[in-house]
């Protein structure tokens, strides 16, 4: 048997760009996606804790170390500049990996500079 598990996380990231006629997807710093072991074109669960909206894309690549987070695409109806999302992805385990699997988690300041890992 296999189980999804969380696998990682980006915590309190703040929207700082929404492009609503871009192709779609979600840009994210490539300092935060290393940290918290997200690929680029990974899909991802994106929780916006301003409104409540919840949705699912894929990553792309920002640039790294300028803090952005885009809502491209129909996720820019989802939240606005400033708001502050969770980003979470999963895997599939089997029962003896995910009794010792450690998900990663990264703990965002005002600026989506990394603040801590978990």
């Amino acid at each position: 048997m296999t189980r999804e598990m969380f696998k990682s996380k980006i915590h309190m990231a703040r929207v700082t760009e929404a492009d609503l006629y871009y192709e779609g997807s979600l840009t994210v710093d490539l300092d935060l996606l290393e940290a918290a072991d997200i690929l680029v074109h990974e899909k991802v669960a994106v929780v916006n804790i301003n409104n409540g909206e919840r949705f699912e894309t894929y990553t792309i690549e920002g640039e790294r170390g300028s803090g952005v987070i885009g809502l491209n695409g129909a996720a820019a109806r989802l939240g606005a500049v400033g708001d502050q999302i969770i980003i979470i992805t999963y895997t599939q385990l089997s029962d003896e990996e995910a009794k010792n699997y450690k998900p990663k988690v990264v703990i965002c300041d005002d600026n989506n500079k990394i603040k801590e890992k978990l």
